[in-house]
């Protein structure tokens, strides 16, 4: 079995706000697995477990571009070291650059964007040059270019942590407008639920079940508990599903919104930043002490 260090029990902490001994407990049940311990802890302490798994962890920005005719679009994101580079302009500029060279380009991925043409050299060695200038590291890290079916609309929020491009086929900017903040607010996974994995619905699936053999349920409700979860998951995830934020009987959901408008959504994309990235965790004090000792020797 694996030894259960310090560090171990923190990470988990950190992702599921869940007491250190629980934590513990946890990941000695799950021989260390991570991803298994925090099932463990959802199980036992329902969402509780999950409050904290959705904090952004790693600085940058996202940026959108949209041609002109709307037909077709790009979204980036770029990320740095802090958030004081995140709002620095040469940054901002270099993001910028790199979603409309996404539309105007087409690269395949972020090694050919690297190598597109920017300024005097190309986006690598612009972002070299920038490293060098701000002293920060910082890296392309993923986009998508977009195709319209209809018009694109975007929306960008909270100091463009939050990013969104939605194909709105119908409808009206103000229509698109409140679909994105909407997605921006509400984070959905996919547009309806043929877009969410079996991997995920698999795992609501399981949680749900031992859940309920926790909770002494009998064996014979098991699927249909397990079954009424996943519908439930579904709807909170699921774009057309999930109630429109601004609904004024507090139940209109963005299906019926669409219908009403005679619109629909054929996609979307929404990136947070640093999702799913570590967030540098050491002690800014400590770690220029640690260079003053170290310039001393």
């Amino acid at each position: 079995m694996a030894a259960i260090t310090a560090s171990m029990v923190a990470d988990l902490r950190a992702k599921t706000d869940a007491p250190m001994m629980e934590c513990k407990k946890a990941l000695t049940e799950a021989g260390g697995d991570m991803g298994k311990a925090e099932e463990i802890l959802r199980v036992k302490l329902g969402n509780k477990a999950t409050k904290a798994a959705a904090r952004i962890t790693a600085e940058g920005v996202v940026a959108v571009s949209i041609s002109a005719d709307g037909k077709t679009g790009a979204i980036i994101e770029i990320n740095c070291e802090t958030d004081f580079v995140a709002k620095n302009d040469d940054f901002l500029a270099l993001t910028k650059g790199c979603a409309d060279l996404v539309v105007s380009k087409n690269p395949a991925d972020v090694a050919a964007l690297s190598a597109l043409p920017m300024g005097e050299g190309t986006v690598e060695s612009t972002r070299t040059a920038l490293v060098g200038k701000i002293g920060e590291n910082m890296t392309v890290r993923r986009f998508v270019r977009m195709e319209a079916k209809g018009a694109l609309v975007s929306y960008v929020h909270g100091g463009a942590k939050v990013g969104v491009l939605v194909d709105l086929v119908g409808g009206d900017a103000g229509l698109g407008k409140d679909i994105a903040m909407h997605i921006a607010a509400s984070k959905p996974k996919a547009l309806d639920a043929s877009g969410v994995s079996a991997e995920l619905i698999e795992t609501e699936r399981r949680i749900a079940i031992e859940k309920a053999r926790a909770d002494n349920k009998p064996d014979a409700m098991l699927e249909k508990i397990a079954e009424g979860t996943v519908q439930k998951y579904l709807k909170d995830v699921t774009l057309l599903a999930q109630v429109f934020v601004k609904a004024e009987d507090g139940k209109q959901t963005i299906a019926q919104l669409l219908k009403a408008k005679n619109a629909s959504v054929a996609g979307f994309t929404l990136y947070v930043v640093g999702e799913g990235l570590e967030k540098r965790s050491n002690d800014f004090a400590a770690e220029v002490a640690a260079q003053a000792a170290a310039a001393q020797k």
